[in-house]
């Protein structure tokens, strides 16, 4: 495989100060017995809303780890953990896009860990080695919101495919994630050249690059913006969607017909760190089926075998609308990607 970190180089150089200033560093969790305290710093990239409540029930399960979460974008924990790869800050990945962890793996520094209980996992969920070096949590797809209000204004069609978004009559009521810092908006940019072939994919972006406003470093933040009436049509991915519909926002979610991209939150030890024992003891709670139902609140697809979304937002068919994602490829193409994106499109 090639060799990575170049895409990330603008992210890392600002990286004390991004993280300062928008990572959750929260909580620790706190025991009020007499039970020695196990320290651990985790990285994330978890939804700060959906961390919550993965916090109170690591919290339950596991009072004696006292936790410190680092949370950003995936662009931007990648970036850090790259930066940090000869002096490791974190001991443990929690939650970062799929494609991400197989740079980290490509590069060595992810330590193999068999997960009590892994044998519990689909089989795509845990990575193909005899001692696993990651375990996926959930799946996650892409999703258009679209504010119904809004567009109904401008007397304009609800687009249902992804080629509907180049059509002119959208120019600059589109925003969508910028993929060198989002996990979705990267998620997308290998689906299209999935669908479409990559030529092809590269000048389906230039025609929707026309029709976007903005490239945000959040792959909830379109359809947030979407909600709120600060854009009409946001690229992002279905639970935010659904989520702020249930609030009452005025959107419409769509699933474009030619396919959707998707991607794997996935967990994983960092090479190096000092607290092994207690790592290895929170990736285990990472595949239990109890974090699992936590995870299916949120999320269409889990990893654990017996858990299933009860979630009445999501179509029951989703899996079926599914690009078959070469997660190993995605990695692999990263940089190269990126580069070529970023010269394209970040004005």
């Amino acid at each position: 495989m090639r060799q990575y970190g170049q895409s990330y180089k603008k992210y890392a150089a600002v990286l004390s100060s991004i993280v300062l200033m928008t990572s959750l560093v929260t909580g620790c969790t706190t025991n009020s017995g007499a039970q020695p305290q196990e320290q651990l710093t985790v990285y994330t990239a978890v939804e700060a809303e959906q961390l919550k409540r993965y916090q109170w029930e690591l919290r339950k399960a596991h009072p004696e780890l006292r936790v410190k979460w680092v949370r950003d974008s995936t662009g931007v924990i990648t970036a850090r953990l790259l930066a940090e790869q000869k002096n490791p800050q974190a001991d443990v990945i929690m939650g970062l896009a799929l494609t991400s962890l197989l740079v980290m793996q490509d590069k060595n520094l992810l330590e193999p860990y068999k997960p009590a209980h892994s044998d519990q996992l689909k089989k795509d969920f845990v990575s193909a080695e005899p001692v696993p070096v990651w375990t996926g949590m959930t799946a996650w797809e892409s999703a258009v919101c679209v504010n119904t209000i809004e567009l109904k204004k401008k007397n304009l069609p609800v687009p249902r495919s992804w080629k509907d978004l180049t059509n002119p009559v959208y120019k600059g009521l589109i925003v969508m994630p910028n993929p060198a810092s989002s996990g979705t908006g990267y998620l997308d940019v290998t689906a299209w050249m999935q669908i479409f072939g990559e030529k092809q994919a590269w000048e389906y972006m230039s025609a929707l690059d026309k029709n976007v406003s903005q490239y945000v470093h959040s792959g909830s933040k379109p359809c947030k913006m979407a909600a709120q009436g600060e854009t009409i049509i946001g690229i992002s991915f279905g639970y935010p969607g659904f989520k702020l519909r249930s609030r009452g926002a005025p959107l419409e979610i769509v699933y474009p017909s030619e396919g959707l991209g998707w991607e794997m939150e996935a967990s994983a030890i960092v090479k190096g760190t000092r607290h092994l024992s207690s790592a290895q003891k929170f990736i285990d709670w990472t595949v239990s089926q109890t974090a699992n139902q936590a995870y299916a609140q949120n999320f269409s697809m889990v990893a654990h075998k017996a858990v299933t979304s009860t979630n009445p937002d999501f179509p029951k068919d989703l899996s079926q609308r599914l690009v078959k994602n070469d997660f190993y490829w995605a990695a692999e193409n990263r940089e190269r990607i990126l580069n070529q994106w970023s010269q394209k499109f970040e004005h």
